[in-house]
């Protein structure tokens, strides 16, 4: 009995005995946990996209946003952020005449810290036209260009009444009857011994088929060596600053110029003070608006007198020994540019080369319908008039420099500022497009609005120089 005891006890006391490390005998209930333990110090926490910065973001394009068939604008993207980022480009865009013609969504994604290009167009090709674009990226409009399309490809039809010729033939008529009565008044201190500078006083047609002559100015710069000289034809833009004139100096005596002032506008409604031109006399106008002067009135409309002044005064030009009219020249701008093509079209002596400069007047069934003025001003006068848009423009197709561009055959430099929201690039082309010569050069200036652009002058120079007859 002892004896069993004892093996029980021995038994017992194995049993209590700790399990050996080096070899482990795991129990059935509890298996060994075999996974590895995770290091979770350095895991980055979810990136709130509202916590990221935007992208940096520039647009630009190449060239003068003119193209064949799409636009091409180019996006680059900085992005500052330590993850990559994508980004939604929209861009809409829309004819001048304000009509839908894209939609376009991208998305670009860019690198972290890094910087990518993009190229940004429409997905099919665009009709000849002028198109505003809007590039927008989160919710900001990143750029609004103008562009064109093949836009010696549009088409704004001349139409001309049937007696439009006949018209102006009979206007020219009424003007060969004139007196002109040349008046020259010597300013001495503009003068030098190359040039004399004069104010000069010419009559002209009356506003409608009767009544007295109306008299209009300018500024003559005459050489002084005898011989005959090129003559350039200065017209000016519509006189929105208040009766100020700045009178010219000499020249160096290359070419005989003419500054004119037409009717009720510039020198002709400017006092004295206002001049600088040395003499104490006061003129004034009772025109009013220019652009409602008789509207609807055919023969005493106001740019029927206008277009006639400026016939009139190279008729002056050609009575002075020292002009040389066969290198007749004009430029201007705005207003001054349909002068020009109104000159060239109607005056008696052919022109070598005119250079109008975002010229007024053109196309005004579209005109109109692009920009407010002047076509609010002609709806008022024709609502006052009583006469239907069609009746409107009717009468006005006879200033239109569209259709006066079917009479010109010298050579013509013409330009336009996309961005131009008075005379916009569709109505000054309208012209130029109508024109018959082959001889002519077109500038366009993509952010420019209406104004002179700072390398005209010395294109225009160039222009003329290059066809001097010899």
């Amino acid at each position: 009995m002892k004896k069993l005891l004892w093996i029980l006890f021995a038994a017992f006391a194995f049993a209590a005995l700790p399990v050996s490390c080096k070899d482990p005998v795991p129990t059935p209930e509890e298996p060994e946990d075999i996974t590895e333990p995770v290091d979770t110090t350095d895991v980055t926490p979810p990136i709130n996209p509202e916590d990221l910065e935007p992208l940096a973001l520039t647009v630009s394009y190449e060239g003068d946003c003119i193209y064949a068939n799409r636009p091409e604008f180019f996006i680059h993207a900085e992005n500052p952020n330590e993850v990559a980022v994508s980004a939604e480009i929209k861009m809409d865009v829309t004819t001048d005449l304000k009509a839908q013609v894209a939609d376009i969504v991208r998305t670009i994604e860019v690198p972290a810290k890094g910087e990518a290009d993009f190229t940004l167009s429409t997905d099919s090709d665009l009709d000849p036209g002028f198109y505003r674009a809007r590039v927008i990226a989160y919710k900001k409009v990143l750029m609004i260009p103008v562009f064109g399309i093949r836009p010696f490809e549009i088409v704004s039809a001349p139409d001309k009444q049937p007696d439009f010729d006949e018209f102006w033939e009979a206007a020219k008529d009424q003007l060969h009857a004139i007196d002109m009565k040349p008046n020259l008044i010597e300013l001495t201190q503009k003068s030098s011994s190359k040039c004399k500078v004069y104010m000069v006083e010419i009559q002209s047609v009356p506003d409608g088929l009767e009544g007295d002559p109306v008299t209009v100015r300018g500024y003559y710069l005459e050489p002084q060596d005898g011989k005959p000289h090129p003559v350039i034809m200065h017209f000016f833009g519509y006189d929105t600053r208040g009766t100020f004139v700045s009178c010219p100096g000499a020249n160096n005596g290359d070419y005989a110029e003419f500054y004119l002032s037409h009717r009720g506008q510039y020198i002709n409604r400017a006092p004295a003070s206002k001049r600088g031109d040395g003499l104490d006399m006061d003129f004034s106008d009772d025109y009013g608006d220019w652009f409602a002067f008789n509207f609807g009135k055919r023969d005493g409309y106001y740019y029927r007198g206008a277009f006639l002044d400026c016939v009139q005064a190279v008729n002056f030009m050609a009575t002075r020994e020292t002009s040389d009219m066969n290198n007749l020249f004009a430029e201007g701008s705005s207003q001054g540019g349909a002068l020009s093509y109104a000159c060239a079209a109607l005056s008696d002596y052919p022109f070598t080369a005119i250079a109008p400069c975002v010229a007024f007047l053109g196309d005004f069934p579209d005109y109109f319908k692009i920009v407010s003025w002047p076509g609010d001003v002609a709806k008022n006068c024709a609502k006052a008039e009583g006469l239907s848009d069609e009746e409107m423009y009717k009468f006005l197709s006879y200033f239109d420099t569209k259709n006066l561009a079917t009479r010109i055959q010298c050579a013509v430099m013409a330009c336009s500022g996309l961005k131009d929201g008075t005379c916009p690039p569709h109505t000054n082309i309208a012209p130029y497009n109508n024109l018959p010569g082959k001889d002519k050069e077109y500038y366009f200036y993509p952010e420019m609005t209406h104004s002179i652009p700072g390398d005209w002058n010395s294109k225009m120079s160039k222009f003329f120089k290059a066809r001097l007859v010899q």
